[in-house]
């Protein structure tokens, strides 16, 4: 009994596996003439019944008209519902010729095949595999075959044999015993299939289809777009002849590009980038160009053609490039001129730039371009230019400095250092000069300076505070965690109404490396942003609610060694309590800001201080005489006192770094000349002039005592004169401004 129910379920198991891979799927006609294609079809043909193992060769790409999307009275792959006359017709005439299908369980390609589809059916180009509606008949490379059964629709859906599919173009396909899966693969795509199922399996991802798969007459059918929309292949529906149109196409794709960004004539070595596929998942064995030149000698337009071959013999289209080959380009020419020969020591020396180039110089390097000279005799002056393409040409001038003097160094300095440069002086008599005694106002504006511990080893608060009305933040702080952290101001209101936070300038600089650099960016920006405003923000703190403020600061994480600053007003309606912290860069500031405890200080600057603001007016002549103006000194002007908000403890402000300083000179006396004069160490920043941002001193800084900036030079009467200073961080208090008289002109 059981070795009876054994032979039994083999043989159903058989039957099962016939009726998906029918043995005699599709087959050419006889009165064809034997070609490769048609006895490799022959063999696979002769193979008796499918195991599940059987594969046959082959790819194609292409998208799908899904139901729906196109007229269906002139596309019945997906549908037939169209409301005209001949689509009813056509409809009607397919259901029909389906029913009788379904009812005989036999197929007449004769009879089912429109007169129209016989007369066109073999107009398909190459790479196209034309399917007959209602017939079992289908056209490749000018040939026909027949199919196990005729493409046919049930309920607005067009059907096919898998197998008519998968050997006309060249797919593999096996089976599946375990699963009870049909399974087609092209590449790295695979496409599973259960009998009477609407569903599909494409690379692993359960897909609905337009239908439900069915046997009949031993042969699996399934919606003829669950294939060409898995594996991305075009049709078309050919209305007159009644057929479908399918893009089978196997052959490789190949192209290539050019790695250089010119080619020139005689010089360039071309890079050949080459991408060469096979839809089917080949390796690529052969190539061939034409017009290919590893260097082309003459400038011109040159056709370079690819194409590969793959390992079954297959040659892709051709892909063509036409590459533009430029000739060799000259150099650039330097060259200048000079407005004399012959100079005086101290006489200004006038340099005008002639040096040429076909594209345009990027760099221009000066050797000895001296503004005047001091010493006489000969004076050899260079010029180095670089074109875009990194070719260079030199040039070079000697003209002849005299023993007669029409400036010494140091009167030639005072009258032509351009403004926001450097000069090197005696810095050593200057505290000798007399003072400005000035005195000063200042607006209620408090400070919160977050600057201890400047290097931060972990993880913490940095500053804790509260304010209300103007406050004014400076952060400066260096990343020493070992890790990529990110800092955070947090305002919270702890009061019973919506806090109307207002920010109104904001300088921001960093990460870097460099805190002088830092410290120098953050006031430049900062003055930028009283002069346009772009800063300007409202900011709305609901009752008990917390809000980061400052993005600009925690917009980027810090790596390890760098450094931040930033300098910002801001004016609060109610007090709100702020927090600077810094934390991992994927940390939440809310959800770890509970956690946080305060560090400690070191010998750095932090605290909260009072009238953060001064301005200073001057009524009486300056300039007439050598004066300084003397900042961030603690006697002329104190340093802010204060205390430690996590503390209390009692903190001096020195150097009063982020106080802001309005500089109204009434009279300064005509010929005069402004300079800046660190005393402290090395200073470099900005200091608005007359609305105007100069720098102290451009490209670099200044060392005290000895360096001088120059900031202004009056006309030939008397000025009034705004300045604005805060100190950089980063840079050393305290610093000059000095005041004195230009030395006469003279003519050469």
């Amino acid at each position: 009994m059981k070795f009876k129910k054994l032979i039994m379920t083999t043989v159903l198991a058989a039957s099962q596996v016939a009726m998906v891979l029918p043995a005699s799927a599709e087959e050419a006609v006889q009165n064809n003439p034997a070609t490769e294609a048609s006895v490799t079809d022959q063999a696979a043909n002769q193979a008796g019944t499918v195991t599940g193992t059987e594969e046959v060769t082959g790819t194609e790409t292409g998208t799908e008209v899904e139901a729906g999307t196109t007229d269906q009275a002139q596309d019945p792959v997906e549908g037939q519902t169209g409301q005209d006359d001949g689509g009813n017709a056509g409809t009607d005439q397919a259901n029909q010729d389906t029913d009788d299908q379904e009812n005989s369980g036999a197929t007449d390609n004769s009879s089912t095949t429109p007169p129209a589809a016989e007369s066109t059916s073999t107009s398909g180009t190459a790479g196209q595999l034309v399917l007959l509606m209602n017939s079992n008949k289908m056209y490749q490379d000018g040939k026909e075959y027949l199919a196990g059964h005729p493409m046919e629709v049930k309920d607005g859906v067009s059907y096919v044999s898998i197998r008519a599919i998968v050997e006309r173009a060249g797919l593999q396909l096996s089976y599946d015993n375990a699963t009870k899966e049909t399974i087609i693969i092209r590449g790295t795509d695979e496409l599973r299939f259960t009998m009477n199922t609407s569903s599909y399996k494409v690379n692993g991802v359960t897909t609905k289809m337009s239908g439900t798969s069915y046997s009949a007459n031993n042969n699996f059918m399934v919606p003829l777009t669950a294939i060409t929309k898995a594996l991305n292949m075009p049709y078309t529906w050919d209305q007159v002849g009644k057929r479908v149109i399918v893009d089978v196409n196997t052959k490789p794709v190949a192209s290539f590009s050019i790695g250089n960004t010119e080619v020139i004539a005689g010089e360039t070595q071309v890079q050949y980038l080459t991408e060469a596929t096979s839809p089917m998942g080949l390796p690529i064995v052969n190539e061939e160009w034409q017009g290919r030149e590893e260097m082309f000698m003459t400038p011109g337009q040159y056709v370079v053609t690819y194409r590969v071959q793959d390992s079954n013999g297959q040659w892709s289209d051709p892909f063509s490039l036409t590459i533009t080959v430029v000739k060799p380009h000259t150099p650039p020419v330097a060259n200048f001129t000079t407005n004399k020969e012959t100079y005086k020591m101290g006489e200004p020396i006038t340099y005008t730039d002639f040096s040429t180039d076909e594209v345009g110089i990027k760099n221009r390097t000066w050797e000895n371009q001296g503004q005047a000279f001091f010493t006489p005799g000969p004076v050899t002056i260079r010029l180095t230019v670089e074109n875009v393409f990194g070719q260079t040409d030199t040039f070079e001038k000697t003209i002849m400095i005299s023993n007669e003097t029409l400036y010494t160094r140091d009167e030639f300095n005072k009258l032509f250092t351009p403004v926001g440069e450097k000069y090197v002086f005696n810095g050593t008599s200057v505290p000798s000069w007399e003072r400005v005694n000035y005195t000063f106002t200042s607006d209620p504006t408090t400070l919160i300076r977050a600057n201890s511990p400047e290097t931060v080893y972990s993880k913490g608060i940095l500053y804790q505070e509260e304010a209300i009305g103007d406050t004014r933040f400076l952060v400066h702080h260096v990343n020493a965690t070992g890790q990529n952290v990110k800092m955070y101001v947090i305002a919270t209101n702890e009061n019973e109404a919506t806090a109307h936070l207002t920010q109104t300038n904001l300088g921001f600089a960093g990460p870097n490396q460099y805190a002088t650099g830092v410290g120098k960016a953050s006031v430049q920006r900062y003055y930028e942003s009283m002069q346009t405003g772009s800063k300007y923000k409202d900011i709305y703190i609901a009752p008990g609610e917390s809000k980061i403020i400052l993005n600009e600061l925690s917009a980027i994480s810090l790596k390890p060694g760098e450094v931040i600053s930033l300098l910002a007003d801001m004016n609060s309606d109610y007090t709100l309590k702020y927090e600077v912290i810094m934390i991992g860069e994927d940390q939440d500031p809310f959800a770890t800001l509970p956690y946080l405890s305060v560090l400690p200080s070191d010998i750095h600057n932090r605290g909260t201080y009072s009238d953060a603001t001064r301005h200073i007016e001057y009524g009486e002549l300056i300039g007439d005489k050598p004066v300084r103006l003397l900042l961030g000194d603690n006697s002329s002007d104190p340093f802010l006192v204060g205390a430690d908000g996590p503390t209390g403890d009692y903190k001096l402000n020195a150097g009063n770094f982020g106080v802001v300083y309005t500089i109204k000179l009434h009279r300064v006396a005509p010929n005069t000349l402004v300079t800046f004069n660190p005393r402290g160490g090395f200073y470099t920043g900005y200091i608005m002039v007359n609305g105007s941002i100069v720098p102290v001193a451009n490209n670099s800084g200044l060392s005290a005592p000895n360096e001088n900036s120059v900031l202004y030079r009056t006309g030939e009467r008397e000025e009034s004169l705004e300045l604005l200073f805060t100190a950089a961080p980063g840079s050393n208090l305290s610093v000059n401004l000095l005041f004195q008289q230009m030395p006469e002109v003279k003519q050469p």
